[in-house]
């Protein structure tokens, strides 16, 4: 088998077109969710604590001097509760989603026991009517 052939049997095998799928499917989710929490969610929470862009929070370690041309040095807190929350999401969704597949998916029914075979049920019957007589 040639190397194109086995790639090809590897590309259309079902693990690697699903984790495609998986992929793709959660770069597009988590430009929603990202969406959601900036533009939905964290103005209302901006809202809450006085009008202030969390978003935009940092805490100035160095103010930036336009004389000696540095920049400003700050820790971008805002960013990174904005980060946590699209973390949040994304985790809460991602567990309901798992939850449904585990509630859809049902265990497979465990195998009935094998019964007597026919040769075992033919001599029992045989030795119940010797019983009989």
């Amino acid at each position: 088998m040639s190397i194109a052939q086995e790639f090809k049997a590897f590309i259309s095998g079902g693990n690697v077109v699903d984790l495609a799928v998986g992929v793709v499917i959660g770069a597009s989710f988590g430009k929603i969710v990202t969406a959601v929490v900036d533009k939905l969610i964290m103005p209302v929470v901006g809202l809450l604590t006085g009008g202030v862009d969390l978003s935009g929070m940092k805490i100035v370690l160095q103010a930036a001097d336009e004389a000696s041309k540095k920049a400003e040095v700050a820790i971008g807190y805002g960013d990174v509760l904005a980060a946590s929350l699209n973390f949040v999401i994304v985790g809460f969704v991602l567990f309901m989603v798992v939850k449904a597949y585990n509630k859809v998916r049902t265990p497979a029914a465990p195998a009935a026991p094998a019964g007597p075979s026919q040769e075992e049920l033919l001599a029992e019957i045989r030795d119940l009517l010797k019983q009989a007589r």
